[in-house]
């Protein structure tokens, strides 16, 4: 009697180590999914806020620089350089921008609309080529209808590309994939003061 209980013993030990098994089979890829998927956001947010420390960089220089030639250089005038310098620096700067060894190129604005530069930076990233770049810079920001206080807004938009789509690749394959890139952007105004 005692072997048999022996054996039944073994036999209840080794089903539940099967069971324990199958159960980390399940449970390791919804863990790697929520781990990546975590690790994922977070760096989204910390581009997202690098990226709005660059606009606001962008938008103190830009405030403190003259405007008299805004009004006679309609293609690309020389005081929205250094706001542009420091908004590029910035995102260099805090890894934002990769550096990979590509030069960017910067391509001249369009005619403004009612005091709005939109220039755009390419070819920052050898991984992601088609990435831009895009810094609106707007001189003739005002804000509300009772006394107008005239000032800039610099905007700042640049993708960010989710890792968390190959993970889900690996788990579910598809004939496309799951890689998406989303535009951060962010926006700072202050007063003009010259």
């Amino acid at each position: 009697m005692r072997g048999a209980s022996e054996s039944l013993l073994v036999q209840v030990i080794k089903d539940e180590r099967g069971a324990s098994l199958l159960e980390f089979a399940i449970v390791v890829p919804l863990l790697v999914v929520l781990v990546v998927g975590v690790y994922d956001f977070g760096l989204a947010f910390n581009q997202r806020q690098r990226i709005v420390q660059a606009a606001q960089e962008g938008a103190i220089v830009a405030g403190a620089q003259p405007m008299n030639d805004i009004q006679t250089t309609t293609s690309n005038p020389a005081t929205l350089q250094p706001v542009l310098t420091a908004v590029f620096n910035s995102l260099a700067t805090n890894g934002v921008l990769p550096n990979s060894g590509t030069s960017c190129t910067l391509s001249a604005p369009a005619p403004p609309t009612q005091l709005t530069w939109v220039y755009t930076i390419k070819n920052c990233s050898a991984t992601y080529p088609s990435d831009n770049l895009v810094i609106t810079i707007n001189r003739g920001w005002y804000a509300g209808t009772g006394p107008v206080s005239v000032g800039t807004a610099v905007t700042v938009v640049y993708p960010y590309h989710w890792r968390f789509g190959s993970v889900i690749q690996l788990l579910i394959p598809g004939p496309n994939g799951y890689s998406t890139a989303a535009q951060v952007s962010s926006t700072a105004t202050v007063h003009n003061q010259i």
